[in-house]
């Protein structure tokens, strides 16, 4: 009997032991994304904008939104990656992380990514909350993973074990004033990582 539970507990960890790291995200160059690094994000087909920064969206000066570029000339501000471990130094596809803008803003706010409801949309805002993995910083939560030829920001957050997030691609939805806020689509941005 002890032997049976033996190769049964030996059996079970080397299960779980054997678990592959999900994959690195890359930069263009090929370089590993690393976290506190930063980064432009861009789109991968040209002539279709820019990189993402912070704007006024809501016919308001304040908040900030997460908003595409409108001419792909602009590369938007840098950013960085923060893995829910801060001392994990690569990033990696289909795990949670912060996005943080590196600029200051006009706006009294944070930088950190967040998804919040405006308007009948789930927008990407810049006034989350780094850190802290759990049910009160569940909106702040991004992952990165692989997309054809290049990579898509997902909603789909795993840092608390009893929220149920709905999940979804993030992608490109144009606002009233004409820009190109970033927000829960069904048409994914597909987008690349270039070293600021």
């Amino acid at each position: 009997m002890k032997t049976i539970l033996l190769l049964i507990l030996f059996s079970t960890a080397s299960l779980s032991l054997g678990q592959p790291s999900p994959d690195a995200v890359r930069d263009i160059d090929g370089n590993l994304v690393r976290s506190g690094t930063e980064y432009y994000i861009l789109p991968v087909f040209r002539g279709r904008g820019g990189g993402v920064t912070l704007a006024p969206t809501r016919n308001e000066s304040c908040p900030l939104d997460v908003v595409q570029e409108g001419f792909e000339l602009d590369d938007g501000l840098p950013l960085t990656f923060t893995p829910v471990d801060p001392k994990k130094g690569v990033i990696r596809e289909s795990t949670d992380l912060n996005i943080i803008f590196s600029a200051s803003s006009i706006c009294i706010q944070s930088n950190v990514w967040m998804l919040e409801e405006y308007e009948g949309q789930r927008i990407i805002s810049g006034r989350g909350t780094a850190g802290n993995p759990g049910g009160e910083t569940i909106s702040n939560w991004f992952k990165i993973e692989k997309y054809e030829n290049g990579y898509k920001l997902v909603y789909c957050p795993t840092v608390c074990d009893l929220c149920r997030p709905v999940c979804g691609d993030i992608g490109v939805v144009f606002a009233e004033n004409g820009s190109r806020r970033l927000a829960i689509s069904d048409v994914p941005f597909k987008i690349k990582f270039r070293k600021a």
